[in-house]
């Protein structure tokens, strides 16, 4: 189990110079500590790392869920907003040339304050998976990357996220006017000579992206703690990953 704990640790603080000395004075200690320690010369037990590590993670998934339901969290990222569903991409170029670009504009907008108001969904799920992670999800992440705690995520929660996000997605884009949007605009694009009728999922594509984006952050923020001490924003955290 000590082994365990101290790859768990070294997993989190060995993307960086300073955390990989780190790891090589944890690893070096692992074999002179004492039953429950990490090491002999830390104060440190496996409790606390293990402590650590999930509550690394909970800071993670904690800022990314605060990140992408404030306004503009979806709208404005550029790398994470909803875009136009590409099946009727080619509806909104038509439009624009023909005098509707507001229209179109107005129906990207709704679609990503739908997602941001269905955001807040996440933080109760991802708390969940932390409470309920084993050793063998440990061991999982352990054979991973730099994202490995993300992509844990997305196997523990990608389908309940899913079953949270729609119904509050498919309210919200009536509040916000993403149905009315997009029947006025698919209308306009109907009236237009020759132009076929296409039709997409709303619900569907505007849930799936939003859960693409809030990965994607997860991801960022994993990133993040691994390598910048500033991300370390407790006590614990800073006894567990400082030097």
């Amino acid at each position: 189990m000590i082994r365990l704990v101290g790859c768990i640790f070294g997993l989190i603080i060995a993307t960086t110079p300073a955390g990989a000395t780190m790891l090589d004075d944890v690893m070096k200690g692992i074999g002179g500590a004492s039953k429950g320690s990490v090491r002999g010369s830390s104060d440190l037990d496996d409790s606390t790392v293990a402590s650590g590590l999930k509550e690394a993670l909970a800071v993670g998934t904690e800022n990314a869920v605060k990140n992408v339901s404030r306004t503009d969290g979806y709208f404005g990222n550029q790398v994470i907003k909803v875009l136009m569903p590409e099946k009727i991409r080619k509806v909104a170029d038509v439009l624009k040339t023909v005098g509707y670009q507001k229209q179109v504009d107005d129906f990207v907008l709704s679609m990503n304050r739908a997602a941001e108001k269905a955001a807040p969904k996440a933080a109760t799920i991802f708390g969940d998976a932390i409470r309920e992670m084993t050793f063998e999800d440990v061991r999982g992440i352990l054979g991973g990357g730099d994202t490995a705690a993300t992509d844990f995520f997305k196997r523990k929660t990608q389908n309940k996220l899913y079953e949270a996000f729609k119904p509050v997605v498919s309210s919200s884009m009536n509040d916000v006017g993403v149905t009315k949007s997009y029947k006025e605009m698919m209308g306009k694009y109907e009236s237009v000579p020759f132009a076929s009728k296409e039709s997409v999922d709303l619900d569907h594509y505007v849930t799936s992206r939003a859960l693409d984006g809030l990965f994607y952050m997860v991801g960022q923020e994993e990133k993040n703690i691994r390598t910048d001490p500033m991300a370390r924003t407790t006590d614990l955290l800073k006894t567990v990953f400082g030097k």
